[in-house]
């Protein structure tokens, strides 16, 4: 990274850089992520748990990533939906968010790790 949270894209013609923030990253990844069957919702932690309170949207909840140079690693928390099937979403979150992160970013997806942090138990 060459600026805080900014991360510079070399391209072959010299017409410029792109830089695209961390931030850009975590959103793309948590809105394909969000989409999978199977999955509840992300999961934020305290600092994500007080946005909400305070009625911040926050589009990288329970995403961390991780950029070196062109290469990202993707962390993913998520409550999963009871009854679903724990490796095949885990599964299709992977497939599901390199493809989308590389196709809009053209950067390298390295790894996606996947934490279930809860189970949502329908009332």
């Amino acid at each position: 990274m060459s600026e805080l949270g900014m991360t510079t894209l070399n391209q072959e013609e010299n017409l410029g850089k792109l830089k695209v923030n961390d931030e850009v990253i975590a959103i793309i990844a948590g809105l394909a992520a969000v989409e999978v069957d199977g999955v509840y919702s992300m999961s934020g932690g305290l600092t994500g748990g007080i946005a909400e309170v305070l009625g911040i949207k926050n589009l990288s909840k329970g995403i961390k990533v991780d950029v070196k140079g062109e290469k990202v690693e993707v962390n993913i928390y998520i409550i999963a939906n009871f009854g679903a099937r724990i490796p095949d979403v885990a599964w299709n979150i992977q497939e599901t968010v390199k493809k989308v992160v590389e196709k809009m970013t053209g950067m390298n997806i390295i790894e996606v790790n996947i934490h279930v942090q809860g189970i949502n138990i329908p009332k």
